[in-house]
């Protein structure tokens, strides 16, 4: 499979989440359970798999787990998944400290040392808030718990933050999803409210990038 295989299956799915996340779950029932744990521990717990779409993913989870008829239950959703973004950053954060950076010489096209060194500025100005903030930040959420393993954070003190980011991300998001869901327009415009949500967790990225020129 090439990048650009992969960039259009994943736009797919961008465009088209609650339609997927839908069909996922008439066709797989309560194994969608499974599906969306499998999809979360990727995400946080693989530092190959950066650009996997957690925020929506987690939104639209949520959203449909508000519609009737559907067996997906959001009591059950929120501790599972906080389960599986726990797993995730204790498995990269694991990575992070025994592989270190030779992760990089896998030569996987999606893997790029930029991520890694805007991580390392998000540690320097926020300290292991880090981890905390990085959640709700794509790509910076799958290198921050790998970048505290290399060195620069003790397991105990990763820990805390870990469990206390897992639990806001998730609950939060999946909670929004499942208080909006049921509004006919966030239905109706769900790419919109996507793209919405997206482009909100890219503003920290975009306003180091825009700060980091303009300090140049």
């Amino acid at each position: 499979m090439t990048v650009l295989s992969i960039i259009d299956f994943a736009k797919d799915w961008l465009l088209h989440l609650d339609d997927k996340l839908q069909y996922l779950v008439s066709e797989y029932k309560h194994l969608t359970y499974l599906i969306l744990f499998a999809i979360v521990f990727v995400e946080t717990g693989l530092v190959v798999m950066p650009l996997l779409p957690g925020d929506s993913l987690l939104f639209a989870a949520g959203s449909i787990a508000a519609m009737d008829g559907h067996p997906l239950n959001v009591f059950i959703l929120i501790p599972l998944l906080i389960v599986a973004a726990l797993l995730g950053d204790n498995t990269n954060y694991f990575i992070g400290s025994k592989i270190g950076v030779r992760v990089f010489d896998l030569k996987w096209k999606l893997l790029k040392r930029e991520y890694l060194e805007r991580t390392e500025a998000f540690y320097e100005k926020h300290g292991g808030y880090t981890l905390i903030m990085a959640r709700f930040v794509p790509i910076v959420r799958t290198f921050a718990p790998f970048a505290a393993g290399l060195g620069t954070m003790k397991y105990g003190k990763f820990l805390g933050y870990c469990i206390a980011g897992a639990v806001l991300w998730v609950s939060s998001i999946t909670t929004l999803g499942y208080l909006l869901g049921s509004i006919p327009w966030v239905h109706d415009h769900f790419e919109t409210v996507v793209f919405g949500i997206i482009g909100l967790s890219l503003l920290p990225i975009v306003y180091n990038a825009i700060k980091a020129k303009i300090s140049k």
